[in-house]
């Protein structure tokens, strides 16, 4: 899947006139290095895929504050009494608290569909400047205080070596009685362990995962069991319809770079420290 594996070498010996890569889809951190140290320039479609993957996180975190998750299963159980008032217990969407883990483009979209709604933004990310923060309307803060204080929790963290294992006991711990983490960012962030434990201590407590590791689920992996995990099969992202978007951007990107205008998609060095 994605891109064939080149090394600098084999780039230099079978493709020494490329010049520039447009990448019709998201993240470039597997194979980018070796074409830029071949000098090549990597552009990517990743601001057109952080589209529907921004727009699948913001429903699921309004779905998430007014309990749907947890009070449509109870219905469907037949428990409509026990379902009200479960939904009972979630903020709704006035003044509710979301913690936002990683403002790269896609956290950053989230925030912004989340705008239109009157609720309290926190967010995790070292490299998002006071200012910018400020300008957003959200409030930067640790991991602790957001596992901790926040309704609804959700993980846009670049996959980076540094942040495999990231979200660990010590923050699902902290989850509120009837929060909800959801993670469409990379399972390998999570320590899947520690999150299965803190959901089977607290019930009440809910976690969609889009994204897990491994993926597929292992056959014997509790997040198959437990009722208060929401698996879906890493369906954030582009699909269908979705696709026609990237490519699209990589096509005015192509126009860009004929015409010799600056690029809007570029990937440099020092992004991949820091990006998906």
């Amino acid at each position: 899947m994605g891109i064939p594996p080149f090394s600098t070498e084999m780039l230099h010996r079978y493709m020494p006139n490329l010049n520039v890569l447009f990448y019709a889809a998201g993240s470039v951190q597997r194979f980018a290095r070796d074409f830029m140290e071949a000098n090549v320039t990597v552009v990517s479609a990743w601001g057109a895929n952080s589209v529907p993957v921004a727009e699948f996180t913001a429903a699921q975190i309004l779905l998430a504050n007014k309990g749907f998750l947890s009070s449509s299963r109870l219905y469907k159980k037949g428990d409509f009494r026990g379902a009200k008032q479960v939904a009972g217990q979630y903020p709704g969407n006035y003044g509710a608290r979301v913690g936002i883990l990683g403002a790269g483009m896609i956290g950053r979209k989230v925030i912004e569909l989340l705008g239109r709604h009157e609720l309290a933004v926190d967010v995790f990310d070292p490299f998002l400047p006071d200012e910018t923060a400020a300008r957003m309307g959200v409030r930067k803060t640790d991991l602790i205080d957001i596992f901790t204080n926040c309704d609804t929790i959700s993980n846009h963290l670049a996959n980076l070596p540094a942040t495999q294992g990231m979200l660990h006991k010590d923050h699902f711990n902290r989850m509120k009685p009837y929060a909800t983490f959801i993670n469409t960012g990379r399972g390998a962030q999570v320590v899947e362990a520690d999150l299965i434990r803190a959901l089977k201590e607290v019930p009440t407590r809910t976690a969609l995962l889009d994204v897990t590791y491994p993926e597929p689920v292992v056959a014997d992996s509790e997040l198959l069991l437990l009722d208060n995990v929401i698996l879906t099969p890493h369906i954030a992202g582009s699909m269908n319809l979705e696709v026609a978007r990237m490519g699209s951007f990589m096509v005015e990107e192509c126009e860009r770079y004929l015409n010799g205008e600056a690029l809007k998609y570029q990937v440099t060095p020092e992004m991949l420290a820091t990006m998906a």
